[in-house]
């Protein structure tokens, strides 16, 4: 399988392709100004239909480096709702880059079939497919799509969202590298054990509610050293209760230690105290970030939080949930019960985040699972109706050309 970005580097002094695929990824932010690193999607869609059949040569080229002259069977998943006009500059751009026959999946049903799903029986499914532009949500049955919504929220959204927060509460203009890797090694969803945020939108606000509750023994030593208290477990043995998300506190392995060890009960304020802040010594210390003073224009460095993180996402993550539920809302009540029976599940990248699916099935209260390879469900299937094309011909969608 060939897993490359849809990122593109063009000369434009020659008009040369100078990189495709993870090389001009690498490029993003770092080039002189007559190299240019562009998008050709954009929200799922094509955005530059030249440089997009340039790509697309190139990766059939990479793909097939042994059939240089070959004309191979394409198929291109989209997001479900797309124009015709949409589609028709895909299959443009399919047959400008060498495809013998080019057709068109939604998005959603080409993830529900890598998810190995069945989408051919009189039975109800639901995927939920966070990609890069756009999270479709499809209910797909007797192989087509019942019900679908797609919004214009995925991990690109997600990464600017992360770049606006940074701009606002630290004052740093972070890239766009730079906030993927927060996403990807601190981006998490968080609830509580009823499936709402905590009322201060943080784990420090809960934490700070729920510690005034706790009663501290005489005998306890409260240092003040590290920028964490000691609380007693359930056994009367010392336990750490985590300091503010800032502190020093939070990536010490000894805490998170104690943190893993620590027992998962909700009934007592201690207890809540401790899952809270176990949550988020999972996720892993806080990082220094680099970027460009926006006051000074200078170089700067700033430590976020996982809180941090988490909290900047927030607003895009709860429009994912709803366009859940509104998809469940509109659910014939034929497939309701067999939605029950399967569950939900989740597809794409932003499936990957930490608390996503916990945050669903809270939001929901159904069974939510994630495939094996979520970032790969897309592509496999539409591998898979390449493959077996005279089975799943079908589910494809039609070529109004004709």
């Amino acid at each position: 399988m060939l897993n490359e970005p849809s990122v593109v580097a063009i000369n434009r002094h020659s008009d040369r392709l100078v990189a495709v695929g993870k090389q001009a990824k690498r490029m993003m932010g770092r080039t002189p100004s007559h190299i240019e690193v562009v998008r050709p999607l954009k929200d799922g869609v094509i955005a530059d239909i030249d440089v997009a059949e340039r790509m697309l040569r190139k990766f059939l080229q990479m793909a097939h480096p042994s059939r240089f002259l070959a004309k191979p069977r394409v198929v291109v998943a989209v997001p479900s709702g797309t124009t015709g006009v949409e589609q028709r500059a895909v299959r443009e751009a399919a047959y400008e880059a060498g495809a013998r026959h080019v057709h068109i999946i939604e998005e959603p049903m080409a993830a529900a079939i890598g998810a190995g799903l069945k989408v051919n029986g009189p039975v109800g499914n639901m995927i939920v497919d966070i990609g890069g532009g756009t999270t479709d949500v499809a209910i797909i049955a007797m192989g087509g799509v019942v019900v679908s919504q797609s919004i214009r929220v995925g991990g690109d959204e997600i990464d600017q969202a992360i770049i606006a927060y940074a701009k606002k509460e630290h004052g740093l203009l972070l890239g766009e590298r730079t906030a993927e890797h927060l996403k990807i090694s601190m981006g998490s969803v968080a609830a509580d054990v009823d499936g709402q945020r905590p009322p201060e939108d943080d784990l420090d606000g809960e934490a700070s509610a729920v510690s005034r509750q706790v009663a501290r023994p005489p005998e306890a030593e409260f240092g003040r050293a590290d920028g964490g208290e000691w609380g007693y477990g359930e056994r009367g043995s010392a336990a750490r209760v985590f300091g503010p998300l800032y502190g020093p506190a939070f990536g010490d392995g000894e805490s998170q230690e104690l943190a893993s060890r620590a027992p998962v009960r909700r009934d007592r304020p201690i207890d809540r105290l401790m899952n809270a802040r176990a949550r988020f010594a999972a996720g892993g210390a806080p990082i220094t970030i680099r970027g460009r003073d926006l006051v000074t224009g200078l170089p700067k460095t700033a430590v976020i939080s996982p809180g941090e993180v988490e909290k900047a996402i927030d607003d895009q993550v709860q429009t994912i949930v709803d366009a859940v539920q509104t998809t469940l809302d509109q659910c014939p009540a034929e497939l309701a019960g067999d939605l029950l029976d399967n569950g939900i599940v989740l597809t794409g990248g932003g499936a990957m985040l930490k608390g996503m699916l916990e945050r669903v099935a809270a939001t929901t209260g159904m069974q939510v699972r994630r495939v094996e390879k979520p970032l790969h469900s897309v592509a496999l299937g539409a591998g898979r109706c390449v493959d077996r094309f005279s089975a799943y011909q079908d589910v494809f969608l039609p070529d109004r050309r004709r």
